[in-house]
């Protein structure tokens, strides 16, 4: 017998994949029955909810907000299934975590065999995202985000500080000098965010605008950019305490940076339900102990 939660799966597979064809194939389904799900959502909701040209499909007004309400309820529905698992048995299902590339580099991979040792019956995915995503539309269960959180449908997690530094390798200071002061600083090459970019306000004189000599999207790539010599960067110390540690970056103007509270916060997030999900819960109960900000 068909469920209503069948629907509505695949009318959601239909707005992610962008046609009918695209979310049958990723389904593993007929195309026939992806069109006949919607078909039977539309007629027993009273309402279009896609636009069909013969080139694309379009979310109409109504079909958009209904998407965004059966995403929610989808994952509620999963969070639900995930606890009565666990009553029987250990976390388990489909773990997906998102955060800037630089994170996922230093402080999730690290730990990533020995998480799944500890719970084998989560599967994980993680993704590597610049810029901050929409976890609904992105099918993302869990974010970790640095910075300022302005989103109020987020439950947000804190999970430490992790300060920001002026670096730069000490074969670039050697050969173009080592500024003393915030004018000196903007004679050098910066190596900074594609702007426009807040990450391109420096933590000196409150907050320092500087225009990047030289500009990239992620923050590991800046990284490798000052090691190689080619300028002073603001990055976070979840990035470069080893290298700070080693020598192969030194801290410049240390003595005259401010603190920056909100953009040294580092937050899991993710959306609100009357109850974490198992998998997630287990997820930051694992990392955070081991996270090295």
């Amino acid at each position: 017998m068909k469920s209503r939660s069948d629907d509505l799966q695949l009318f959601v597979a239909v707005v992610d994949s962008g046609s009918f064809s695209a979310a049958a194939e990723r389904l593993d389904v007929q195309v026939a029955k992806v069109s006949r799900a919607v078909r039977r959502l539309e007629t027993q909701l009273g309402t279009t909810l896609l636009n069909r040209t013969t080139r694309r499909l379009e979310l109409t007004e109504e079909g958009a907000q209904f998407a965004q309400s059966v995403r929610q309820g989808l994952e509620q529905l999963a969070a639900a299934e995930a606890r009565l698992q666990q009553q029987g048995g250990r976390p388990s299902g489909r773990l997906r975590v998102d955060a800037a590339s630089p994170f996922v580099q230093h402080q999730l991979v690290p730990h990533i065999g020995a998480f799944r040792q500890a719970y084998p019956e989560i599967q994980l995915e993680l993704s590597a995202s610049d810029g901050i995503i929409d976890l609904l539309e992105k099918r993302t269960d869990l974010a970790i985000r640095v910075g300022a959180l302005g989103d109020s449908t987020l439950h947000a997690r804190p999970l430490g500080r992790s300060a920001l530094h002026l670096v730069a390798s000490p074969d670039y200071l050697a050969e173009a000098g080592t500024p003393d002061n915030v004018e000196a600083l903007m004679r050098h090459s910066l190596l900074g965010f594609i702007p426009p970019s807040r990450l391109n306000l420096w933590p000196l004189a409150g907050d320092l605008a500087i225009r990047p000599t030289i500009a990239a999207s992620s923050g590991e790539t800046l990284r490798q950019l000052a090691l190689q010599g080619q300028g002073i960067a603001c990055l976070s110390h979840f990035m470069v305490a080893r290298d700070l540690a080693e020598g192969a970056l030194v801290p410049v103007l240390a003595p005259q940076q401010t603190p920056q509270p909100e953009r040294e916060q580092v937050s899991a997030v993710y959306y609100r339900n009357s109850a974490l999900a198992p998998r997630i819960q287990v997820f930051l109960d694992f990392i955070q102990p081991r996270l090295s900000l």
